[in-house]
């Protein structure tokens, strides 16, 4: 019996036309980085599960493809090993390595064992795939791009800013119309302290990053499964239901965190980032966005989310500030703050908002028809030249019937086929037809060029 032949859920194959949307994405976005002066950098797909596990928190960890040893990847159990229940220290045994999870760690890693090469602070981008178990779902993928741009070596906020600036340049060349969130580490952490509760950090941060997501009622459901008391969670609810325009809302935040050290030096940073921001009359909208935690475990400082304006899509784009993340491979101190723009989810906001420009899904811009092999030689000259102009071309290959060259042409989007027959090849004058309006020209080699170069 024939197998059927699939592909892994959560991932996808690309057509020729999705790939070209794709590259428009990344060349977009890469061309962006490369004007703030990112330069970019490569790390394996997969990594030592020494390097992953611990940096994403517990629900990360799980969320890591494990990769079998290699060979014989039983050989280090015993039978009572595979017959526990402890799974964590099974995989320790039978897998070193897993597919990463995210660019920032790798990334982290890369900057320690590369510290005597690398001038600080270092300004870096990376485009490339990231793997997650999760479940799939719309806008939700096991394997997606990620184009990282990160700034290590440095603590000033100018470098909040600039991410900032990156964000809205990207977006308005994309042509999507965003919101920037933006809010800071430190002042959930103050707000951990304030309300009695300074070792559930972690669990009141993933809760309220989804406050937007499941509701209020749901987030103090969860906060009270997490081990929060009553009291605690009561809280946070003046926290929660914080609303208002920044005049109002810092006043009240600062007020509530007074006594904490740590939430109003966040609120200090936060607000430092936002009066820069002002003054340099962004495209797309901004807010300070308190419920917003990123859930990572390894920001300290500022953390950005941007998500669509005319589309539920969960965030387009996220990362934020993490002052001792290289610490961790042994190279303390030195801070970091970068963001990750979702290639997918931005491709899917492009598509389904209809805002990739038209020529983004064309190909050669011109064919020449087959005619035979007299003909064919003359059209690989001919292509020669035009191809050293710099406009895509191709020959049909086969010696086909006209109707079904034409229709290649037409399948393809190709806006132009030149046809050379006979009579074309004595008077070296060749015919241009436009599938587009259906009009056809005599022109020579030189014409030929320059009404391609146009459209070029």
């Amino acid at each position: 019996m024939i197998q059927k032949p699939s592909i892994p859920k959560g991932t996808r194959d690309f057509s020729p036309k999705q790939m070209i949307r794709r590259n428009y994405i990344f060349d977009s976005i890469r061309a962006v980085f490369q004007k703030y002066g990112y330069l970019p950098i490569d790390t394996p797909a997969m990594e030592n599960l020494t390097t992953l596990m611990g940096k994403y928190g517990e629900e990360g960890d799980r969320l890591i493809f494990k990769i079998l040893n290699s060979g014989d990847f039983l050989k280090k159990t015993e039978t009572a090993d595979l017959q526990s229940s402890d799974l964590n220290k099974l995989t320790t045994m039978i897998c070193e390595k897993g597919l990463r999870y995210d660019l920032t760690v790798p990334f982290a890693r890369y900057v320690v064992q590369n510290k005597n090469d690398i001038t600080f602070p270092f300004k870096r981008y990376q485009i490339q795939p990231v793997w997650r178990a999760d479940k799939p779902q719309k806008g939700r993928y096991r394997e997606f791009y990620q184009c990282d741009v990160d700034v290590i070596g440095s603590n000033s906020l100018i470098n909040e800013v600039e991410l900032v600036l990156i964000i809205d340049e990207v977006f308005e060349k994309l042509g999507i119309e965003t919101i920037i969130k933006i809010s800071n580490r430190k002042i959930l952490t103050g707000i951990a302290e304030i309300i009695g509760e300074p070792g559930k950090i972690i669990d009141i941060t993933v809760a309220i990053d989804k406050l937007e997501k499941i509701g209020l009622e749901k987030v103090n459901e969860e906060l009270a499964q997490k081990g929060l008391s009553e009291q605690a969670i009561e809280k946070l609810q003046p926290i929660l239901n914080l609303k208002g325009i920044l005049r109002v809302k810092f006043p009240k935040l600062q007020e509530i965190l007074a006594d904490s050290k740590i939430g109003m030096q966040g609120i200090e940073e936060l607000m430092s980032v936002l009066i820069h921001l002002k003054e340099l009359n962004l495209k797309n909208k901004w807010s300070f966005d308190l419920t917003l935690a990123r859930g990572l475990d390894y920001y300290t400082g500022a953390i950005i989310e941007v998500v669509a304006k005319d589309m539920v899509m969960g965030s387009l784009c996220g990362g934020g500030r993490y002052d001792d993340l290289t610490g961790i491979f042994g190279l303390p101190d030195i801070s970091g703050v970068g963001i990750s723009f979702g290639a997918d989810r931005i491709y899917d906001v492009l598509n389904e908002l209809n805002l990739f420009p038209e020529d983004s899904s064309l190909t050669s811009k011109v064919m020449f028809v087959n005619f035979g092999k007299e003909e064919e030689k003359l059209c690989l000259k001919l292509i020669k030249e035009i191809r050293k102009a710099g406009i895509s071309t191709e020959l049909y290959p086969d010696h086909a019937k006209m109707k079904k060259q034409m229709k290649y042409a037409d399948q393809k989007s190709i806006p132009n086929v030149v046809l050379i027959g006979e009579e074309e090849m004595k008077s070296e004058m060749y015919t241009l037809k436009n599938m587009i309006t259906g009009e056809q020209q005599k022109v020579n080699l030189e014409e030929l060029i320059s009404i391609l170069s146009k459209h070029n």
